[in-house]
């Protein structure tokens, strides 16, 4: 036997200690590495080994390092800096905190398995916090690029719904010349420019303004100028401002680019100003995602279109005077439009002032909210995971804490030592959290669906940067404070004695409690994914009412400058059907106003013979004779559009089954009349055809009421941009360039957008589903997997601490079953807690989703029973592993050590 009074007087020889100090640390110390030295032996080293172990097991610099603060004589403490003497109060030198910070590493390095493992569980949490919070970031806090954007509405008229509808003309015109409260207004439309002239044709997104769209929105343009006053009057120069991309793109970065001539629509437009890179204003297009406008031309309007009330068609855009607020300059502006009565309803409508950020975000609110909430639960949940591995450790240094403990280190000196080691790992964590967030967030923009809002700003920038900073920060101390606490409440003498066999037991009830926490939040995110799973799945199976396999569409717009009449219209298309009807591959060709899925909306009521009233909500669409068929919607009763139906026919109509049901439901439709809106000279047309029901909007939506008219009769300017349907027996990707050839065939200098198949145009009316379903099933995929080490740390920790036991028990005649039931009876207990407090939770969580499903309720029986099944079978499988370890006990080894 080793004399360990000696050996650790020959270490604590150069700190010359007063002899009594010195008795009283050598005897802990012996003790100390003597009962290191006997576990040693017992574990079947030589004297030698054991006696090695002992010696170089123990960290002699820290115990130097303690002993030299503690026993630094008075009187030199009294001679050292002020910020010494704050310590000694209860501060902390940066020395201190260097050799915390220094030791802390060493700690970490030393077990290099619980480092990796916590890192990785830090980075996964940290990373899908950072990633949803750069989208959140974007979308929701970062300011529009505008001078100061808090002042900046949105202006709809409404009506008793309440719902926001386009402002008439001659509303904006009242509003212009009466409030007092707003101190711009602009009214501004989504325009489809095609760009002409030197290179390929282009189809541009662009938007028409009055002239102080700009000044409303407080922006300077980087060349040149932008609009000034009256330029949006009849009769004023035809002017355009580019955006800084369109600039870069197409016209080379030129800088004398202003004054130059270019070619939109057919007509020359001068080149006045060039926005700066920031500016950005999306623009809603009818029929189409949210773009980026690329350019922006005056809106020219007659003096009499101003005063129209019974056209809806302005976006207004205002700037409210400082320290009004959207309230005041809403109740101003309902009271200026609400003495006009619109004549033909008798309804008096009023305003309704948005922020433009809101309407901007729209319906995204409430989604980000939601994933972020998620992506927070899997944090928790991590930190839960870590801090059980901290407790774990905690235990192995028991002895470690009590040695500094009886060599003069205070509760708040252990405390802080451990605290140190949390924080390293929680930004250890955070740096792997922000390398995984970059990917991440590329990964986010690929997947989110086309008409989520600035999806183009989202991006790691400082306030992600400092988020993530700041996350790792609030992490470390989360994780670390209830080890560190637990760690500094020491029996002193208890913990010095103690063997290495018996401190493997010591997390107790708070490690179960963090598991059943990591499994109710587990439990929770579950059900939220397979609402949405469940929801998604309903919504890829709805009948939209056509066939969307093999068929290609993209759209085509004819400038009015060279194509004034609706014949020369006609004729256009007439020819793109015909030559590309003969391309090889082809099955059906149409043309149409409006295809099914696209949002695109024309509201047009009419008479029904026998009736008084006007209709509602009816939607009208110009169509080729093939397009049913190319569009694949069946025909129920009567007849298609034929090729008889020209421009001097009668006029005929096709409805759908469910304008059908609403105004003849008991009779049959075909040969009933019905008249559009305008001069008593508009033809009564009768009903030739009625064709099954489709979705306009979206797969979430319901069926469209639609009533079709022929292309070829002159149907109120629609045939001015229409999209061509083609019905392929081949991929029709594949077809793309030989329908875009014949289209040039025709005219050269006209481009074809929105090319499309009706398989992607389907797919995108669910990409707002398919996106939240995705990221809460991955976060609810990293809880399961991050719960289920969870419930395997603990119940392998409990096996261990009951290795003899368990042991003794085989021994004595105990079946495997017996010794299996009894690990798993624990874990079940933890499980079952887990999934009562879970399901409570998740019941009252899931509430939140309700606007975000489709054809499921939240507390859908079915999703719920599925999700607990699912955790239960993961838990149980965590719990079997260590389970089938104890069966494995060696019975003769546990009796020898008895």
């Amino acid at each position: 036997m080793p004399n360990w009074n000696h050996i650790v007087r020959e270490h604590l020889a150069v700190l010359r200690l007063p002899p009594e100090r010195e008795i009283e640390i050598v005897e802990e110390l012996a003790l100390h590495l003597e009962t290191t030295y006997e576990d040693a032996r017992a574990a079947g080293l030589s004297e030698t080994e054991a006696e090695a172990r002992a010696v170089q097991g123990y960290d002699w610099r820290l115990l130097e390092s303690e002993l030299s603060r503690a026993e630094q004589p008075l009187a030199a403490r009294a001679l050292q800096p002020s910020l010494e003497l704050i310590e000694r109060e209860g501060g902390m030198r940066m020395e201190s905190l260097l050799q915390d910070l220094r030791f802390g590493m060493r700690m970490l390095v030393k077990t290099p398995g619980f480092t990796l493992i916590a890192v990785l569980t830090l980075g996964l949490g940290i990373g899908a916090n950072t990633a949803i919070f750069s989208v959140v970031n974007a979308v929701l806090l970062r300011p529009l690029p505008f001078q100061e954007p808090e002042q900046l509405v949105m202006v709809w008229e409404t009506e008793k719904d309440n719902a926001p509808y386009l402002v008439s003309p001659a509303s904006f015109t009242d509003w212009c010349e009466q409030s007092q409260l707003v101190a711009h207004l602009a009214a501004i439309r989504g325009w489809d420019a095609n760009l002409t002239g030197a290179g390929e044709p282009e189809r541009l997104r662009g938007a028409q303004a009055t002239s102080a769209l700009f000044k409303v929105l407080g922006v300077q343009p980087l060349l040149g100028r932008t609009f000034l006053p009256g330029e949006d009057q009849e009769g004023s120069p035809r002017v355009i401002v580019l955006s800084h991309g369109l600039w870069q793109r197409r016209f080379g970065a030129d800088a004398n680019v202003v004054g130059k001539d270019v070619m939109i629509n057919g007509l020359n437009r001068t080149v006045v100003g060039v926005m700066p890179p920031e500016f950005k204003l999306p623009v809603l297009t009818v029929g189409a995602a949210p773009t980026q406008s690329e350019l922006w031309a005056p809106w020219v309007m007659s003096a009499d279109y101003w005063k129209r009330r019974d056209l809806g068609q302005l976006r207004v855009i205002a700037r409210l005077k400082p320290g009004v607020t959207a309230v005041q300059a809403q109740a101003e502006l309902s009271t200026i439009i609400a003495r006009q009565q619109q004549p033909e309803t008798g309804i008096r409508p009023s305003a309704r002032v948005i922020s433009l950020r809101n309407n901007l975000v729209g319906d995204v609110r409430q989604s980000l909210l939601v994933l972020l909430g998620a992506v927070g639960f899997v944090l928790l949940i991590a930190c839960a995971n870590v801090a059980n591995l901290l407790l774990t450790r905690s235990v192995a240094r028991r002895q470690e804490m009590a040695i500094r403990t009886a060599l003069g280190a205070d509760r708040w000196r252990v405390i802080r030592q451990l605290l140190t080691e949390s924080f390293l790992l929680a930004l250890s964590g955070g740096l792997l959290g922000l390398l995984l967030a970059l990917w991440g967030t590329a990964a986010l923009v690929a997947l989110s669906p086309e008409n989520l809002p600035r999806a183009e700003e989202i991006g790691v920038d400082w306030r992600v940067l400092g988020f993530t900073c700041a996350l790792s920060l609030l992490t470390g101390f989360s994780f670390g404070l209830v080890p560190a606490w637990q760690s500094s409440r020491l029996d002193l003498h208890t913990a010095l004695k103690e063997s290495k066999r018996s401190m493997s037991g010591g997390r107790g009830r708070m490690s179960e409690f963090l598991v059943v926490s990591e499994l109710a939040l587990a439990l929770a995110l579950l059900a939220g994914a397979g609402l949405l799973a469940n929801s998604f799945w309903r919504l890829s199976r709805v009948d939209a009412g056509f066939e969307a396999a093999h068929v290609l569409t993209m759209q085509i717009s004819l400038p009015g400058a060279r194509y004034p009449e609706s014949a020369q219209q006609i004729a256009f298309f007439d020819q793109v059907i015909a030559r590309v009807g003969g391309l090889p591959g082809v099955q059906a060709v149409g043309v149409a106003s409006a295809i099914p899925l696209t949002g695109w909306q024309n509201t047009t009521p009419f008479l029904a013979e026998g009736r008084q009233e006007m209709s509602q909500d009816e939607e009208l669409a110009t169509v080729s004779p093939d397009y049913f068929q190319a569009m694949g919607i069946p025909l129920q009763a009567g007849r298609t559009f034929t090729e008889q139906d020209q421009r001097d026919s009668p006029r005929v109509v096709i409805i759908s089954q469910g304008l059908a049901r609403r105004y003849w439901p008991d009779e049959n439709p075909l040969g009933k009349r019905l008249r559009l809106p305008g001069p008593q000279s508009e033809p009564w047309r009768p009903i030739v055809g009625i064709v099954g029901d489709i979705k306009q909007g979206s797969l979430a939506g319901d069926a469209t009421r639609e009533y079709y008219l022929p292309h070829r009769h002159d149907n109120w300017g629609f045939t001015s941009s229409m999209t061509i349907v083609v019905r392929t027996t081949v991929e029709p990707t594949g077809l793309i360039g030989a329908v875009s050839e014949q289209v040039r065939a025709v005219d050269k200098d006209l481009p074809t957008y929105n090319i499309k198949t009706m398989e992607a145009i389907r797919a995108q009316s669910a990409a707002a589903h398919r996106f939240q379903m995705l990221l809460l099933g991955s976060f609810a995929a990293i809880a399961l997997l991050l719960a289920a080490v969870g419930i395997y740390g603990v119940m392998a920790c409990a096996v261990a601490r009951r290795t003899h036991e368990l042991g003794l028990r085989l021994a004595l005649g105990a079946q495997i079953s017996d010794v299996l039931m009894l690990v798993f009876a624990r874990g079940l207990k933890l499980i079952l807690l887990g999934v009562v407090i879970g399901l409570s939770a998740a019941l009252m969580l899931t509430r939140w989703l309700e606007t975000l499903l489709f054809g499921v309720r939240p507390s859908d029986p079915l999703t719920f029973g599925a999700t607990v099944l699912v955790l239960i079978v993961i838990a149980l499988l965590a719990c079997w592993i260590p389970a089938r370890r104890a069966t494995k006990v060696d019975a003769l080894t546990c009796l020898r050590d008895e």
